[in-house]
């Protein structure tokens, strides 16, 4: 990923030094293993921890690489340089490459997983604070993009809250489901190694063993993790998209903050772009990009091939570390961002009292008309709002058949804001555990 969208911690992770030193991590902690079993001398597993502050030449294994056309063995062969030869004879004893890179790869999306849960640990918190500050603010409900029905603002982040708490939970049960290592040779069957050494070693690095592998821990569990990314992206997605459409300048229910200095256009002065937004929505198109590939990953022939590979080290940071970008920068949005609550109560307004057409065909079915009757009767004088920008209310009130079933005290009793939000109490119960 691009500098532009990545941020330090995150970036660390994927970083070839890190790399090297959990593959010397997994050699060392397996030679420990095998020196606890007799199979090697104590010396020699004792030796290897000489490189325990070393840091690895990356540039010298490259170099070796260029020759050597494999990274393991170009790893190897620098620790052999840092340790002495002879003192790292029996490092790597029984195992294969993928032992080191798939344990590896696993305890990077691990560490991932628990930067991500901080990240949305603290969008939670963002939305929960926005949610309580506008638990009341009245703003019109839109289907399909068309005024509906009365609800609050606070209400809309609180199911972007419930929404992201969803997927704190899948998060966490994705990096549970990742957290497995395998030293278990070439074909997965220990023939080269004891299991007493994969399970020394992933003790160690803080995994569960694998319970059966073949050269490889299978990419079921990749496939579901890089899936939980791409929900939570989507959801990233959706916030944006609300933001953008409340920024609208015929809607300007809310807005991006606008700081000073900040320049929307060069050519327009006037423009004050919802840009953090829009690039979320472009963000999170590249972290669900991920997705599929990883889900195609599943299938490898037989016990290995290495087509998972090259996919894998391209959406392994990628996708973690934007997506981290990602959720920082909506963090940032939801805390600053402008509420223009005057603004959601003239755009309720927009076509007067219209929002209350449901209202007033459930008290007309009350009152013993029809169903069917109701509906057109409360339909004739809605469709006058729309086209002639009357007032529902008085259209309503001047209807003799309407006035008829409910009365001119039963109609204006169904205009009443409160009876959309007498129960936002009880929403907010359920999502925050509190009201």
């Amino acid at each position: 990923m691009i500098p532009r969208y990545a941020r330090p911690e995150m970036t660390a992770i994927w970083d070839p030094a890190t790399k090297f030193r959990i593959w010397y991590e997994i050699e060392a902690h397996a030679c420990d293993a095998q020196a606890k079993l007799g199979v090697i001398p104590q010396a020699n597993a004792d030796a290897v921890w000489k490189a325990k502050d070393t840091e690895f030449d990356v540039a010298r294994i490259d170099e070796i690489e260029a020759v050597t056309k494999h990274d393991v063995i170009a790893f190897l062969t620098h620790l052999g340089e840092i340790v002495g030869e002879e003192e790292a004879r029996f490092v790597h004893q029984g195992m294969t490459s993928s032992d080191v890179l798939d344990t590896c790869f696993n305890v990077q999306l691990v560490r991932a997983a628990d930067i991500l849960a901080a990240d949305l640990e603290a969008l939670l918190a963002a939305l929960k604070k926005r949610a309580f500050e506008h638990k009341n603010t009245l703003r019109v409900g839109r289907s399909h993009g068309i005024h509906a029905e009365p609800t609050t603002m606070g209400l809309t982040f609180a199911r972007f809250y419930a929404e992201m708490a969803r997927n704190l939970q899948r998060l966490k049960a994705a990096r549970a489901d990742i957290a497995t290592g395998a030293i278990s040779g070439a074909v997965g069957t220990f023939a080269n190694i004891d299991p007493a050494i994969e399970a020394h070693v992933c003790a160690a690095l803080g995994l569960a063993p694998e319970p059966i592998s073949t050269q490889v821990i299978p990419r079921d569990r990749h496939a579901m993790f890089f899936a939980t990314l791409g929900v939570i992206a989507s959801s990233i997605e959706n916030i944006a998209i609300e933001i953008r459409h409340m920024q609208r300048t015929e809607v300007l229910e809310g807005a991006e903050f606008f700081s000073l200095g900040q320049k929307g256009s060069s050519a327009m002065p006037h423009k004050k772009n919802p840009v953090l937004t829009e690039n979320l929505t472009g963000l999170a198109r590249l972290v669900r990009a991920a997705v599929v590939p990883a889900m195609e990953n599943v299938a490898l022939w037989h016990e290995r091939d290495i087509s998972h590979s090259s996919v894998e080290r391209a959406i392994g940071p990628d996708a973690t570390i934007t997506l981290d970008f990602a959720l920082a920068r909506l963090t940032g949005v939801v805390d600053k961002m402008l509420i223009f609550p005057d603004n959601m109560l003239d755009n309720m307004n927009k076509f007067p009292g219209l929002v209350m057409s449901q209202r007033v065909l459930l008290a007309l079915t009350q009152a013993g008309v029809s169903r069917e009757k109701a509906y057109a009767m409360v339909q004739r004088n809605a469709l006058k709002v729309w086209e002639e920008r009357v007032d529902f209310r008085e259209e309503l009130l001047a209807d003799k058949e309407v006035v008829a079933a409910l009365g001119e005290d039963g109609i204006n009793a169904q205009f009443d804001m409160g009876y959309h939000t007498k129960h936002v109490d009880t929403i907010f119960a359920r999502v925050f555990g509190e009201a």
